[in-house]
């Protein structure tokens, strides 16, 4: 399987010659009226109904108790982490296959990262991998769960669903059940994925999704925090929205809180898009279908959607046969206007994350060298 052959299928599947991105919005509903809608309301910042109607549409899709709409991923991530107990000093666990924003999320809490290797089934957070560490590096106290060397609190974890697709739920909630700590999701990617039937985003404590331009649906800018407890997301409101206790006039505020409010113009947008969730999740599966049967008899392994899940698969992947296979691949399909993308470097091999602490990271490391991103826009919606 050549650079040229992969090249010449995605130009067959996007029927064009020109630039094809990895991932671009799609606009064929009622973005255009309701947008303006709310210019002519003037409620173009955080009050409006799109907010409200927009956080509810959430709660109906996930099954989540509360949806709190947030300004952007990050910001629903940092809000998550804060709700779940996360305060400075303790250890957060994720993965270090991830992007940047989840670490910079536990970062700005003033908590540490410590990373584990990820499944190859999901190309997530491992629970194996992460009840081994944790038995090699962690003891149950009265505390909680405290670190051998260290004694610092390990307070929570953080699967991200790569691409998509759902980490091992289950099993992870065992682990972490049995230690004590909390789960915060990173479904960021994940809107339209369910794992046995359930939304990702609601196994955890909480959940954080984004809606940036190139996720499945997007808000232009924006996240929302999925809540297990109405009584949890009704405090996850409060202090995204300054902690400003309600008056008819007065300004009194009764805690530090964050001003993440999503603006009514963005809800607005997303309030659209969510009306045609179901077929962009059709279209890409369709399209992951076509990767699957184009690679199915190559040295190339399209990663697919694991046993337990349905996936949105928001971008579809493939993993190359070593590294220089990757890295041809890169070079001539972007040199041709076909738009691909490696995924993330290992956090710790970025510069503020370096002496993190962290298990073997094998698998990680393994598809690192090997994965490449393909283009995901769906295709019948171009």
């Amino acid at each position: 399987m050549t650079p040229l052959k992969i090249n010449d299928f995605v130009r067959e599947l996007y029927a064009t010659n020109e630039f094809i991105p990895l991932h671009a919005p799609t606009f064929c509903g009622n973005e255009k009226a309701y947008v303006t809608q709310t210019i002519d309301s003037t409620f173009v910042s955080s009050v409006g109904k799109f907010v409200d109607e927009f956080e509810t549409k959430m709660e109906e899709l996930t099954g989540s108790a509360k949806a709190v709409a947030t300004v952007n991923g990050t910001a629903a991530l940092h809000a998550a982490l804060y709700m779940a107990g996360v305060r400075a000093g303790d250890l957060v666990i994720t993965q270090a296959l991830t992007f940047v924003a989840t670490c910079n999320a536990v970062h700005h809490m003033g908590a540490e990262t410590v990373f584990v290797d990820v499944s190859p089934t999901s190309l997530g957070l491992c629970p194996k991998a992460l009840d081994e560490f944790l038995q090699e590096h962690a003891i149950q106290t009265e505390q909680g769960c405290i670190h051998k060397q260290t004694k610092q609190r390990f307070q929570a974890v953080v699967p991200m669903h790569t691409f998509g697709h759902p980490v091992e739920l289950d099993e992870l909630m065992q682990v972490c059940s049995k230690w004590n700590i909390a789960v915060v999701e990173d479904a960021a990617e994940s809107l339209g994925s369910y794992y046995k039937g359930m939304h990702t985003g609601t196994f955890g404590e909480f959940g954080a999704v984004s809606f940036n331009g190139n996720k499945i649906i997007t808000t232009g800018g924006g996240g929302i925090v999925l809540c297990k407890s109405a009584e949890a997301g009704a405090h996850t409101k409060h202090i995204t929205t300054t902690a400003k206790v309600p008056h008819p006039f007065e300004f009194f505020h009764d805690e530090a809180g964050f001003n993440y409010r999503m603006p009514n113009l963005n809800a607005a947008l997303g309030c659209a898009q969510l009306e045609q969730l179901e077929l962009f999740v059709k279209q890409k599966r369709s399209l992951a279908h076509k990767y699957c049967d184009f690679f199915a008899n190559s040295d190339f392994k399209f990663v697919v959607e694991p046993e337990y899940a349905q996936s949105n698969y928001w971008l579809n992947a493939v993993i190359c046969p070593d590294k220089e296979a990757r890295d041809r691949l890169l070079k001539e399909t972007n040199a041709a206007g076909v738009m691909t993308r490696p995924i993330w470097q290992l956090m710790h091999r970025l510069p503020m994350f370096e002496n993190a602490p962290r298990g073997d990271l094998s698998n990680s490391e393994y598809i690192e060298s090997r994965l490449v991103n393909l283009p995901s826009t769906p295709l019948e919606l171009i």
